[in-house]
């Protein structure tokens, strides 16, 4: 059984929301993930053009406490605690959290407390050159980061960073980490189609991939609504390509659709007003369907959609059809 947060909340006979924790939630690529914001919506070194968490507001390079490391720490003590079933606790969000000061007493907490959970950070890589955050991750078990172009020209088109980033400073990052550090490192591609899909940009990701030698890449795409809506689903006719020039040198997976489990709906005696906190608490982060609110929340999808269908009549979330149904976001 995988104990989740408002089961914990119900548990306690209190409403207990989490103010730096989320889910946990059925992930495509780690399972069962709680995660961890350690930075503001949108506090990020870029400001990519398919992020689901959306515009960057905040486009900064500055490393330091954005929240109290002492209270992330103790809302997972908190949390952890309960012994819940997790296949990763994810250090993401909708920010970077490599930019926060804390993130390897963080770590190094969960490590020293709860030695079972593997850790993963999710990151854009931007900072990984830093020796001092490198040493900092030494606790983490999974990193990450994100390559998706390895050409000035189209990394400012995908990924539009601040003026003192450039391509080569990150994939020079990212091969200096990968030589240093002793964690897995999976590379993430982002493939946006008309950007990075001609056979010029597939072959200088090619090389730059060879150079950093990542124990897999992870190809993906736009599954939920992303910052900009001109950007679209790649087929998969669009992503062989790039397993076609990867695969000799790296093993290769495209990054399919979640299972997402079925919730029955158990928890009456939580209010409409906590179930509405609850959803805006996902939403927030990310858009998400009906079927990922209801896993997140322990909560059966009747129990959850009539909130859902007067918040939106009330003009507090919009809802945005995707190949993979119909996702709700923040406004």
């Amino acid at each position: 059984m995988v104990l989740r947060n408002w089961q914990l909340a119900i548990t306690n006979r209190k409403c207990f929301m989490y103010k730096y924790l989320f889910g946990p939630v059925s992930s495509r690529r780690l399972g069962i993930s709680l995660g961890v914001d350690l930075v503001p919506p949108k506090t990020c070194s870029m400001d990519c053009v398919y992020c689901e968490a959306g515009r960057t507001t905040c486009l900064t390079l500055e490393r330091r406490e954005y929240y109290p490391t002492n209270e992330i720490i103790g809302e997972l003590g908190n949390f952890l605690s309960g012994g819940p079933e997790l296949d990763y606790i994810t250090f993401s969000g909708a920010g970077e959290p490599t930019l926060h000061s804390g993130i390897g007493r963080i770590a190094e907490f969960i490590k020293g407390k709860y030695p079972d959970y593997k850790i993963c950070l999710i990151t854009n890589g931007t900072l990984l050159g830093d020796a001092k955050l490198a040493k900092e991750l030494a606790a983490v078990d999974l990193v990450i980061p994100s390559l998706d172009a390895a050409d000035e020209a189209t990394f400012r088109k995908i990924n539009r960073p601040g003026p003192l980033l450039s391509c080569s400073t990150l994939i020079n990052s990212l091969a200096s980490f990968r030589k240093t550090c002793k964690t897995s490192l999976w590379l993430e591609i982002f493939v946006v189609a008309g950007l990075n899909d001609s056979p010029e940009s597939i072959e200088a990701i090619r090389k730059a991939v060879v150079r950093i030698k990542p124990d897999k890449v992870q190809l993906n795409s736009l599954d939920r609504p992303g910052a900009e809506k001109w950007v679209g689903k790649a087929s998969e006719k669009e992503l062989l390509p790039f397993v076609k020039a990867l695969e000799p040198h790296v093993k290769v997976e495209i990054i399919g659709k979640p299972s997402v489990p079925e919730q029955e709906g158990k928890s009456k005696t939580i209010s409409a007003s906590d179930v509405e906190r609850g959803i805006l608490d996902l939403v927030r982060r990310r858009p998400c369907t009906l079927a990922e609110i209801s896993s997140a929340l322990a909560l059966g999808k009747g129990r959850i959609l009539p909130v859902i269908d007067a918040m939106a009549g009330a003009g507090r979330i919009k809802v945005e059809k995707m190949d993979r149904g119909l996702f709700y976001k923040l406004i």
